[in-house]
C-alpha cells in the first residue's frame, strides 16, 4: 500500500496575519496529500471556502474538506469570522504516485454494458446515487477516529490505474479489502444511511454512510445488505456481508469515500491493516477462555 511513503501531517493552523488580530484562529487537522482529508474546527458563526467555493459549516464552526486524485499544486482556505475578519490560508498539496492494476476475466457486460435493459439499468443506479447525495446530514461524525469495516488481504489500492480484461479505465478510487465470502463488516464511523441496495449494476450491493455534511462512506460489491436508507448507525454496528456482486472477481469490501463530488482516500483515516490484525488477535486472545485443567477419577 506504499503507507510508508507518506508521513502523517497533523497541523493545527494558526493565523499570523497581525497581532492584533482578535478572533479565534481556525484548526485544522488531517494530511495535506493528494486522498488526504482536512477536519476543521472555528469558532461559531465563521464562514470558509476552500479555493472561491463556500464549504458546509455547522452552527458550531465544524466543517470538513479534501483533496482528490489528481489534486496538483496548492489550496486556499478562506475563513471569514462573526467580527468579519477575513484568516487565509493557503497550503501545498503533496502528490503522489499510483499503480498500475489489471483485472482480468471480468464479464464483459460488467466492462462494456451493451443492451437497453443494461443501459436502462445503469441509469436508474446513477439517479439513486444522486439522489442519496442531495442532503448531506449536518451532524459531525467525521471527526471520529475511523476503523477498517473489516478486515483483510489489501488487494485493490486508492488511485490505481484500472485496466479491465485489457481495457484502460477510470482509476480506482476505493481500496478494496480480500474477505470470505459473507464476512460481516461494521460502520467505521458513525453517520447516517442514505443508501441501501443490493441491486446495482456495478457495485452489486451498495451502501451509502454520511458522515455529516456531504463526506459519505461508500461500501461496494456485497451480497447481504442489513441496513436501510434512513440508518442511523454508531462506530461498530453491522452493515453487511461481504461479497462478489456487481462488477468483480472474487469476495471483497470496496470502501470509498466521496466528499463533495472528490473521491478520497480511506486508508489515510485508519492505521495500517497489519496493525489492525494485530489489534483485532490481541483482542481476540484477551478474551478467550482461560484453558482449565482435567479432572483425574
Amino acid at each position: 500500500m506504499m503507507r510508508s511513503f507518506f508521513v502523517s501531517i497533523f497541523v493545527a493552523a494558526s493565523l499570523f496575519l497581525s497581532p492584533s488580530f482578535a478572533a479565534e484562529p481556525v484548526e485544522l487537522t488531517g494530511q495535506y496529500v493528494q486522498g488526504g482529508t482536512i477536519i476543521g474546527k472555528g469558532a461559531p458563526g465563521v464562514r470558509v471556502s476552500l479555493d472561491g467555493s463556500p464549504l458546509m459549516v455547522t452552527p458550531d464552526g465544524d466543517f470538513v474538506f479534501g483533496f482528490d486524485r489528481d489534486h496538483k499544486g496548492t489550496s486556499t482556505l478562506d475563513v471569514t469570522h462573526a467580527d468579519g475578519e477575513v484568516e487565509t490560508l493557503t497550503f501545498d498539496i503533496a502528490g503522489r504516485d499510483y499503480n498500475i492494476e489489471r483485472i482480468d476475466g471480468l464479464p464483459d457486460a460488467k466492462v462494456t454494458p451493451r443492451t437497453p435493459e443494461q443501459i436502462a439499468h445503469i441509469q436508474r443506479d446513477v439517479q439513486m446515487k444522486k439522489d442519496a447525495k442531495k442532503n448531506p446530514s449536518q451532524q459531525v461524525w467525521f471527526d471520529e477516529t475511523f476503523d477498517w469495516p473489516v478486515t483483510g488481504r489489501i488487494s485493490g489500492n486508492y488511485g490505481s490505474q484500472r485496466i479491465l480484461n485489457g481495457e484502460p479505465r477510470r482509476p480506482h478510487y476505493g481500496v478494496d479489502i480480500a474477505a470470505p465470502q459473507d464476512t460481516n463488516f461494521y460502520a467505521p464511523a458513525g453517520g447516517v444511511v442514505t443508501l441501501a441496495n443490493d441491486d446495482m449494476y456495478f457495485e452489486g450491493g451498495l451502501i451509502f454512510l454520511d458522515h455529516g455534511l456531504g463526506y459519505v462512506s461508500g461500501f461496494l460489491h456485497m451480497d447481504r445488505v442489513d441496513v436501510k436508507a434512513g440508518d442511523i448507525v454508531k462506530k461498530g454496528d453491522l452493515l453487511g456481508g461481504v461479497g462478489s456482486a456487481g462488477r468483480s472477481t472474487g469476495p471483497h469490501l470496496d470502501w470509498r469515500i466521496n466528499w463533495m463530488g472528490r473521491q478520497v482516500d480511506p486508508t489515510l483515516l485508519v492505521p495500517s491493516m497489519e496493525e489492525a490484525i494485530a489489534a483485532k488477535n490481541a483482542v481476540a486472545a484477551d478474551s478467550a477462555p482461560a484453558a482449565t485443567g482435567g479432572n483425574d477419577d
